[in-house]
């Protein structure tokens, strides 16, 4: 039977079901796909935290929703990374990153055009969860290699460690869960 940490997510009451990372630690699995509720309160909630940016980058595909929802609120354009190069990409910028909720390293491609929309702009970097920090900085250094400058760092929840951090902006902390 599966277990479930309870928490306030922007406001309402959500359950997360605990998942294993290893023998020694369980995560709670925010999936904001198909919560239309919680993506719109934590897009309104970010927005007003948020510093002033021009443009949104997330990365594929969890933070996809909330980017969509926070450039929808403020009808500023949004950026989404690709996990692999699609046939209409050209001239493509990439980065490597290693995610603790993906078993392999990926890497991350936007396409020249793409890339444009954040040169010379402030660019807000968007997630759903940060925890180990590499997905977003993996964004940071795709933001910065498309000439654009990372202007802030958002996410509906920090995990672990990831909660003391004073260069992100997140709405609620997510423990981890270290089994002995």
């Amino acid at each position: 039977m599966a277990e479930y940490y309870e928490m306030k997510i922007a406001g309402l009451d959500r359950k997360l079901k605990k998942c294993a990372v290893s023998d020694k630690l369980d995560i709670a699995a925010f999936i904001m796909f198909s919560d239309v509720e919680v993506t719109v309160r934590s897009a309104e909630q970010l927005l007003a935290k948020a510093p002033e940016f021009d443009v949104i980058l997330t990365a594929e595909c969890k933070g996809i929703p909330l980017a969509y929802e926070m450039a929808r609120q403020s009808g500023k354009t949004y950026v989404v990374a690709r996990k692999s190069v699609k046939l209409y990409m050209q001239d493509v910028v990439s980065v490597n990153v290693k995610s603790i909720t993906t078993a392999n390293e990926q890497i991350l491609h936007i396409d020249g055009e793409k890339a444009e929309l954040l040169r010379n702009k402030k660019v807000l970097v968007v997630d759903d969860v940060i925890s180990t920090g590499e997905s977003l900085k993996a964004l940071e250094y795709l933001a910065e290699k498309a000439g654009g400058t990372v202007a802030g760092k958002v996410a509906v929840l920090a995990e672990g460690d990831a909660a003391d951090r004073t260069d992100i902006i997140y709405l609620e902390k997510l423990p981890l869960f270290f089994k002995d």
